[in-house]
């Protein structure tokens, strides 16, 4: 099965690495499996040189590791690392949220609102993958709203994406509902222009992320 590229362009490194990157998510491809080329061609269509390329793009990301003779893995992740990675982000992203709330245009301001509406209607519907990729739109929109390109790149660089566990996080109806909830709090004080609360609420979300992710990496320990 490829990428469906053959009555047109070859796929290019980035069409690769999303393809790569979805499977990761989805626990189709495990932590430390080692992804051979020549299987990845012949699956998405792609020459060698994009493969590498695709590879390369995704080592950066933190989700591959590269090793000489023996070529790339899928990258684990420890539960400490990530812990790490959630107490960054819950700094820098409380700060987003915080100049958002001051800083935001109000066309800024109706577009998160029209995704908070169409989360919600991903949670009435359970329609969980759309919510996945709402959720990374409202995330991003508040970086962008801010007006801080520099923590954009750090929190671009600390989005490493945590494998099955970050996947499996947005199948269960009662954690979107959660997150759906956090989300209802920062906008309320976002429109308030209120920054402090904003920022206390986006923390709070985050640090919630960590939690939820931590219970799920435990139960598939047992």
């Amino acid at each position: 099965m490829t990428l469906g590229f053959q009555s047109g362009p070859a796929p290019t490194s980035i069409e690769i690495a999303d393809w790569i990157r979805e499977r990761i998510r989805r626990g189709q491809l495990a932590p430390e499996q080692r992804l051979v080329e020549v299987d990845i061609i012949r699956k998405t269509g792609g020459s060698r040189l994009k493969v590498r390329e695709a590879f390369q793009r995704l080592a950066a990301e933190g989700l591959l590791d590269i090793e000489p003779y023996k070529g790339a893995s899928v990258r684990s992740t420890s539960l400490e690392e990530v812990r790490q990675i959630y107490r960054a982000r819950a700094a820098l992203e409380g700060v987003t949220a915080a100049d958002f709330a001051i800083s935001a245009t109000d066309e800024q301001r109706e577009k998160l609102q029209q995704i908070q509406a169409e989360l919600e209607l991903c949670v009435d519907n359970r329609e969980p993958e759309r919510f996945g990729r709402l959720n990374a739109e409202w995330h991003q929109l508040l970086v962008d709203g801010s007006g801080s390109k520099l923590i954009g790149e750090l929190l671009q660089r600390l989005n490493v994406p945590i494998h099955r566990l970050l996947f499996d996080s947005f199948y269960d109806a009662e954690r979107l509902r959660t997150a759906n909830n956090d989300h209802r709090r920062i906008l309320k004080a976002i429109l308030h222009r209120d920054a402090r609360a904003a920022e206390e609420a986006m923390r709070a979300h985050v640090q919630a992320g960590f939690k939820m992710l931590s219970e799920i990496e435990t139960a598939y320990q047992i």
